[in-house]
């Protein structure tokens, strides 16, 4: 490399920098904004699915959603969850027979590894996770999302993480919502903590009063369950 190249480099890496600092900062703000052309129609959207209570919560939120709306609807569950997306699936074609126009091609099921196992230590998590991170940046930029909806389950995380990257990067625009556990009464989740600490969630949701309390940019939604 020669003086040139490099005094170049040293010229615009301080550029490059600070105009990703901006737009990090920008995206923070912009964040939780309303949309200044909200759109009515053809919303793509990702619903994050976990085992057990999770994956209840939300098909019971789901159920509320405009289905004309938000379509088409990417399901996503962990990789050993073998149960999640059967119950979408099942929902889903009961969609399809109770309105004979509908097609399947409004739902489509995805599976991603899991960050982090139950009861998997910390440490070991770290790799787990960044494998994660690369199949969910990989799933994300393949879907581009305008919305995203998860509760809590350790694999929103690395979903969330890349949908931000992506509008920080200028490659996609997501508003993620965030509804945490009617679980959690007294503290967040592990997930609903980092998002929260992040400033990842354009709209965070708790279903206890206490919980508004304790984190006060959360808007309290009451039981949704």
């Amino acid at each position: 490399m020669d003086l040139n190249a490099v005094v170049a480099t040293c010229y615009a890496l301080p550029v490059l920098v600070s105009v990703f600092t901006v737009r990090f900062f920008y995206v923070l703000w912009q964040s939780g904004q309303p949309a200044s052309r909200p759109r009515t129609t053809g919303l793509r959207c990702l619903i994050v699915l976990g085992s057990g209570g999770h994956t209840a919560e939300m098909m019971n939120i789901v159920t509320t959603l405009q289905k004309d709306r938000f379509t088409p609807r990417y399901y996503v569950a962990a990789l050993t969850d073998n149960m999640s997306l059967q119950k979408a699936q099942v929902y889903e074609q009961s969609l399809i027979q109770s309105d004979r126009m509908k097609t399947a091609e409004s739902a489509h099921f995805m599976q991603i590894y899991r960050s982090r196992e139950v009861g998997q230590s910390y440490i070991t998590s770290i790799a787990t996770t960044l494998l994660a991170t690369l199949h969910a940046m990989w799933l994300v930029i393949r879907i581009r999302p305008q919305v995203i909806f998860c509760n809590g389950p350790g694999t929103c995380f690395p979903l969330c993480i890349s949908a931000f990257l992506l509008k920080v990067l200028g490659l996609g625009w997501s508003s993620i919502f965030y509804i945490e556990s009617i679980a959690r009464v007294k503290k967040l989740s592990l997930s609903g903590l980092l998002l929260y600490k992040l400033r990842i969630a354009d709209q965070f949701f708790v279903q206890w009063p206490q919980l508004k309390h304790e984190y006060p940019r959360a808007c309290y939604a009451g039981r949704l369950m």
